[in-house]
């Protein structure tokens, strides 16, 4: 029978007073604190029932690559036994079949590798979710979000583990600034995920129709209900959503099952990660660099990333109040004992880190949007790049609006320059022509603006063909040379 860890806390702490007779108090505090740290890392992972080891899970001595095949009638009984135990519809229905086949066949591997992160990651989102006393299931959301990977991002700029737009993570208490993107941190990002879906859920009082309105927005959801005929449930109004919003709760039904019945598919975690358990978090309240603390603990760069997708430079402001850093639990004592050494470690990268940040993004200026405008001229005009100018402004798309004002850092100081021009000269080498070259969201009478006394008419009359419906992005156009 084991002892019970709090009599082993009194036997080393006997021991250690008796210890302390021969060598120094501080050894033996350390030793005593170890043995602390080991007994409730044990009985942590005893408690959570941790293991990675595929021989011990293959209980139906599965061959390694074997992938079993399973009949409709199995997955009825098998989504029924999972919807017994969930508020969340997770009954059977042939629609789901081909998603679990997808799941426990093609994406095998990927699956893997989910069960051997959602060791670090469950454990986090279950806490947050029973706090906000919403089904544990949902943690499974993240798996069908983001695969686990709190630096997802998505093409129209979702973060994190959550998928957080701008908006609504700003909306939600999530801050993004220079150094730190808290969309991205598991912990935040997951008590502002159980409140956004507690929302969804107390519009509709059905987790399903919440789900679909994560992905989609309350605004298709209740687009489907009226072309449905007033519906109230996700299979009444599915075939009215978006098609992705159509396979995104099939999916997420698919990743309960996958994640669940992982052995009986023959998937194990590949154990190339660690649990959350045998990490541990300190308070730091100086600017520190990663590669810092990198040198004075047996971590990389790379793993002090991996458990601080916070901070996007690899930097702790430390002007920002104190910050959270999470270690390996066995590095915590290497940072307490050797911090004033990092500080000290090249210490003259952090200001000449922000001097490059500074003067890379230059000085902040305003630009005002007239009728007619468009990104690709307004970026063109001030020497900034679209994309750039979309991040600054928490812009989704190509949509501005006549009065609206954007920031640009680093701008030209003129917004009238003409932009740069790549071929000059024309067939006859007379040099009569420039060429323009389209960019995204250009129009003729754009382009047209920026050459002085040239006209849409007159590109298009040395254009054959050529007009703003057919533009294509990366086109070169003969604009005539004109005297200012």
């Amino acid at each position: 029978m084991r002892i019970p860890i709090l009599c082993f806390f009194s036997l080393i702490l006997g021991s250690s007073v008796i210890h302390a007779q021969t060598s120094a108090v501080t050894d033996s505090t350390e030793l005593y604190l170890e043995e602390i740290d080991r007994l409730l890392l044990e009985s942590a992972a005893a408690v959570n029932c941790v293991s990675l080891d595929s021989c011990f899970l293959n209980v139906y001595e599965y061959d390694w690559d074997e992938v079993p095949t399973v009949d409709s009638l199995t997955l009825v009984h098998r989504l029924n036994a999972l919807d017994m135990e969930t508020p969340i519809d997770m009954a059977y229905r042939p629609e789901l079949e081909s998603y679990i086949q997808f799941y426990t066949g093609k994406r095998r591997k990927q699956m893997s590798r989910m069960l051997d992160v959602s060791q670090f990651y469950f454990p986090m989102f279950e806490e947050h979710l029973a706090k906000h006393n919403i089904p544990l299931e949902l943690k499974y959301l993240a798996v069908v979000e983001s695969a686990l990977n709190p630096h997802a991002r998505s093409r129209v700029g979702a973060t994190g583990l959550w998928q957080f737009m701008y908006a609504t993570g700003k909306a939600y208490g999530l801050e993004v600034n220079s150094y730190y993107d808290e969309r991205t941190d598991p912990l935040l990002a997951t008590e502002a995920a159980c409140r956004y879906l507690k929302k969804l859920h107390s519009l509709y009082d059905d987790w399903l129709l919440a789900l679909a309105a994560y992905n989609a927005g309350p605004g298709n959801v209740n687009k489907a209900i009226r072309r449905s005929g007033g519906k109230t449930t996700y299979w009444g109004i599915r075939p009215f959503l978006p098609k992705e919003t159509r396979g995104y709760v099939p999916a997420f039904i698919a990743v309960n099952y996958a994640m669940t019945f992982a052995t009986e598919h023959n998937i194990y975690p590949d154990g190339m990660s660690i649990g959350l358990f045998e990490s541990d978090t300190i308070m730091v309240r100086e600017k520190l660099r990663f590669d810092q603390i990198a040198a004075y603990t047996n971590m990389s760069e790379e793993e002090l990333v991996w458990l601080n997708p916070l901070y996007t430079k690899k930097v702790i402001p430390g002007n920002q109040g104190p910050m959270v850093l999470r270690l390996y639990r066995d590095e915590c004592k290497n940072f307490i004992s050797y911090k004033d050494s990092m500080l000290n470690y090249k210490p003259e990268l952090i200001e000449e880190y922000i001097e490059e940040r500074v003067a890379a993004k230059g000085s902040q200026s305003y630009y005002t949007v007239r009728s007619g405008d468009v990104l690709g001229v307004i970026a063109q005009r001030n020497g900034v790049s679209v994309s750039d100018l979309r991040a600054w402004n928490n812009l989704r798309g190509n949509m501005i609006r006549p009065g609206q004002k954007l920031v640009l850092y680093g701008a030209k100081n003129s917004t009238k320059e003409a932009p740069k021009i790549n071929s000059k000269t024309s067939d006859n080498g007379t040099g009569d022509y420039i060429y323009h070259t389209v960019r995204r969201g250009d129009t003729l009478w754009d382009i047209a603006k920026l050459y002085p006394g040239v006209s849409s008419s007159d590109i298009e009359r040395l254009n054959p063909g050529v007009n703003s419906k057919n533009l294509k992005l990366g086109q070169k156009l003969k604009i005539q040379k004109r005297s200012s």
